[in-house]
């Protein structure tokens, strides 16, 4: 009836709305400095702010804007902040941006191929363009024996490599019979905590997740490994799984993947290769040789959405056989079949994740690919690298400070020689300004700093202050010791 009430939001309305929403955003970006960096506001603040219960009537979409700018802008820590150095950076771009709101206007559900085809195609497309960029091996490619996928996270990629090494090495019987206790997975002692929660939700167990020991430089040691491996063999138990990581998120340490991958091959492991950060560095030709031997691997996971300007979430998962993955992970019920799946001539993404729903996330990654050309990202890839690179100069020139670790790539762990208080008494000083933000971790026993350079819109002037604001914290330290 064409008198029927409606409470919807009308073509025109999100027109005008949807304007003063990208208005919104792109003032957002133009002040950004002028906000302090890590939100200043107590536990319980935010939603202290709200009110109690949710309005019986529709508010204006003004008024939602006047909240977010009152309301919800002082509890946001802003990682898109040029003056963000905290723990690996989760950066965006406009490309990104409009690509992700592209992809929710769509609404598209790409759970099999025939419920979006172009949803699951550009995403085969655009992954196997990055098999090329990055310098990853063919077999990659969705034209060979494996293919790639977009995740939400790194977390999820190791779990689905980690389910699919479980079920290789029990002959694909666990996912029918549970698992026995016996299988055996290996990660170093800085590996990223998330294979942790995967040997959880595998049903491997904590402790049948066997961490091995790192060298001076933070990197897994392959004979140290091979001897876990046999020890546990002769203990009657099933090693299935390692995983190598390119770029620690401690200190950026980048695992010997060759020969990590003698060992598996040996002892026919599972190898999967976690570069979630740093991945994003192998678009720079110089770089590719920070991952050696990922020809080896079974499997190989980057985050676009760390340091490639593509807005969270957005991993890339390659696996080497794929059928692997999908005997893992596929269940086909009724309501799911149809005439494309039962052909074999597509892919149903739904079988190489968790979830069975997926957006269209690889339009934004088109998106930040085709407007940046390789050429763009490479350029603020470098540029990101020299200003770290820079930064560590500094530290290695001051009498007052030390690096903690090597410095590969955008990562600088370092110290102030005045010992672990010293160092929580100026990052705590200098997250309370509002000036930057910078996270911190603990390498052989101490507290070390971290200064990670990969921001969207981090300039040299900003790494220069972030530099400056250290010393003067420092020196404020000093004289009050």
């Amino acid at each position: 009836m064409s008198g029927e009430k409606s409470f919807h939001m009308t073509p025109d309305e999100f027109r005008r709305y949807g304007h003063a929403v990208v208005d919104w955003i792109a003032d957002y970006q133009s002040r950004i400095e002028s906000f302090p960096v890590l939100s200043q506001v107590k536990p319980g603040e935010i939603r202290g702010s709200l009110p109690a219960n949710a309005p019986a009537q529709g508010e204006t979409f003004d008024t939602l804007l006047k909240d977010v700018e009152k309301l919800i802008l002082p509890g946001v820590t802003h990682w898109q902040s040029p003056n963000f150095f905290a723990y690996f950076p989760c950066n965006a771009s406009g490309p990104g941006i409009l690509g992700d709101l592209l992809s929710s206007g769509l609404g598209v559900q790409g759970m099999l191929w025939s419920t979006s085809p172009a949803c699951t195609e550009l995403e085969t497309h655009v992954l196997d363009w990055l098999v090329s960029m990055l310098g990853l091996p063919e077999k990659f490619l969705s034209s060979n024996a494996g293919g790639g996928v977009i995740q939400d996270t790194a977390s999820s990629a190791a779990l689905c490599a980690l389910l699919a090494a479980r079920e290789r090495a029990t002959n694909y019987a666990s996912n029918h019979k549970g698992c026995d206790g016996r299988i055996v997975a290996y990660a170093s002692t800085q590996t990223h905590s998330s294979l942790q929660k995967a040997a959880m939700i595998a049903g491997i167990g904590i402790d049948n997740l066997r961490l091995i020991e790192v060298d001076e430089n933070f990197a897994m040691r392959p004979r140290a490994l091979a001897r876990q491996i046999e020890a546990d063999k002769s203990a009657g138990l099933v090693p299935c799984f390692v995983c190598a990581t390119v770029g620690t998120t401690s200190s950026n340490a980048m695992d010997p993947i060759a020969g990590i991958a003698e060992v598996c091959r040996q002892h026919n492991l599972w190898l999967h290769v976690d570069a979630a950060m740093s991945g994003t560095a192998a678009l720079c030709p110089e770089f590719r040789h920070l991952q050696n031997g990922v020809e080896l691997a079974d499997s190989y996971n980057f985050n676009p959405h760390k340091w490639m300007f593509t807005n969270f979430d957005c991993n890339c998962f390659w696996v080497a056989d794929r059928k692997a993955l999908i005997r893992t992970l596929s269940i086909l019920p009724e309501y799911l079949r149809n005439q494309a799946t039962e052909s074999g001539a597509v892919i149903d993404y739904r079988d190489w994740h968790i979830q069975l729903g997926r957006r269209f996330r690889s339009l934004k990654l088109w998106f930040v690919i085709r407007h940046y050309g390789i050429n763009g990202l490479q350029y603020h890839i470098r540029q990101h690298v020299q200003l770290a690179q820079r930064f560590a100069e500094w530290v290695r020139q001051d009498s007052s400070f030390e690096l903690a670790a090597p410095v590969p790539l955008n990562l600088v762990c370092f110290r102030h020689k005045g010992g672990d208080e010293a160092n929580q008494t100026i990052m705590d000083r200098l997250n309370r300004s509002g000036d930057l933000f910078l996270t911190h971790t603990k390498l052989s026993g101490k507290l070390a700093l971290r200064l990670c350079v990969g921001q969207t819109n981090t300039q040299a002037r900003h790494v220069e202050k972030a530099w400056a604001r250290i010393c003067e914290e420092a020196e404020k330290v000093t004289a009050a010791a």
